[in-house]
């Protein structure tokens, strides 16, 4: 296990996560003319609509990861793969929970907003990066 590797191509993959939900939001807002979280209740209808699509990206960009990291490996097991998986969904939910429940910012959601409202999506999202190592396994043996 390349924990330095493994470190990297989730927090790449995070980041690119992150910004395609924020990207889809703003796209939401800009061009389809949806309430944004100042003319609505909540984070607004632009964010609201994006919820169904989180998991998808997550199912989308977290496998490449998964495949750069696992091609990296000298040896690549399944154990290797499902240890990586756990580890990305760990630090994942550490994360998320720094970073948009307990730091305040403008896009930050109390602990029932990001773990009761947001489901099934963030359990979903969880799975989809847990699978990322996973898959990326299956694809480079």
């Amino acid at each position: 296990m390349n924990f330095g590797m493994l470190l990297l191509w989730l927090i790449v993959g995070y980041v690119i996560v992150t910004w395609i939900g924020v990207g889809h939001t703003i796209f939401n807002v800009k061009v389809l003319h949806m309430k944004s979280m100042k003319e609505s209740e909540g984070l607004g209808e632009a964010y609201e609509k994006t919820k169904p699509w989180h998991p998808l990206y997550n199912i989308i960009i977290f496998p490449i990861f998964g495949c750069l990291y696992m091609a990296g490996l000298d040896e690549r097991t399944l154990t290797s793969a499902l240890i990586a998986g756990a580890i990305w969904a760990a630090v994942s939910i550490v994360i998320d929970l720094i970073g948009w429940v307990l730091i305040p910012h403008p896009l930050h959601l109390t602990f029932k907003q990001f773990y009761v409202e947001y489901q099934p999506w963030i359990t979903l999202i969880y799975i989809a990066i847990f699978l990322g190592p996973v898959i990326g396994y299956f694809i480079t043996r």
